[in-house]
């Protein structure tokens, strides 16, 4: 199916200044995501950013971007404000790739947006946990699935809780599943994307401190692509960089 990749890319972090524009193997961290995102089997790859220089590394490194405004609280309100400036169709596929993910890959790209049907306006992705640290670590966000595939909900808690299991042990996967981490990729129909900064804020949402539980909230499937691999890990901190870097070859 077609599907058009946007990449929203802001200068400020707290933690690692500057990351979109972090060297990787001789260019910048940006235009390494745009590479990967455009062996997806993307129609377009575009950087959206409110910055002018990331704008100068993608121009120079001849990757597509587009200036939006800067005052957008998500990225999803950015790509929202590109989406709406190229003119897509209602029905066009578009994938959220975030700006730190040098490493993603282009296949759960492709997966995740083949989610999309007229009934289910989002999509994103999660794996197995196989480490009970990261089952009970509220920074890494889990997410229970009807029997369809489709988000039920979306947390920092441990979830589903293994009653009988977790009251024997907590450092032992319990046989008859593994909890879900959520992957940061989303996939939107163009018509629900352009709708979603209307969306009232949800008090879900803002106890969580999770974005994707306003889509719930409002009564919006989501479709959850089940990938048997751990993906990569982002770029949050500068020990992230520097493994990177070694991929690189850096």
């Amino acid at each position: 199916m077609s599907f058009t990749v946007i990449i929203p890319a802001r200068l400020a972090s707290t933690r690692l200044p500057n990351k979109p524009l972090a060297d990787l193997g001789g260019k910048p961290m940006i235009v390494r995501v745009a590479e990967r995102a455009m062996q997806s089997g993307a129609a377009q790859v575009i950087v959206a950013t409110d910055h002018a220089d990331i704008f100068a590394a993608c121009t120079h490194n001849n990757i597509a971007v587009q200036m939006t405004r800067a005052d957008h609280p998500s990225g999803t309100d950015r790509i929202a404000e590109v989406a709406a400036a190229l003119g897509l169709s209602d029905d066009t596929v578009v994938v959220n790739v975030q700006g730190d993910e040098p490493l993603i890959d282009p296949s759960l790209i492709a997966a995740t947006a083949r989610l999309i049907a007229h009934d289910v306006p989002m999509a994103t992705a999660a794996h197995a946990i196989a480490d009970m640290a990261e089952a009970f670590n509220p920074n890494v966000v889990k997410v229970v699935l009807d029997k369809s595939g489709r988000a039920l909900y979306f947390s920092r808690a441990t979830i589903p809780w293994h009653r009988d299991g977790f009251a024997q042990s907590k450092e032992v996967m319990p046989a008859a599943y593994a909890p879900l981490r959520h992957i940061g990729l989303y996939a939107y129909r163009n018509d629900f994307l352009q709708s979603y900064p209307q969306l009232a804020v949800s008090p879900l949402e803002q106890v969580e401190a999770l974005e994707q539980l306003r889509v719930l909230w409002h009564g919006v499937p989501i479709a959850v692509h089940v990938t048997p691999h751990a993906p990569a890990a982002g770029v949050d901190t500068p020990e992230d960089l520097q493994r990177v870097r070694r991929y690189f070859g850096q």
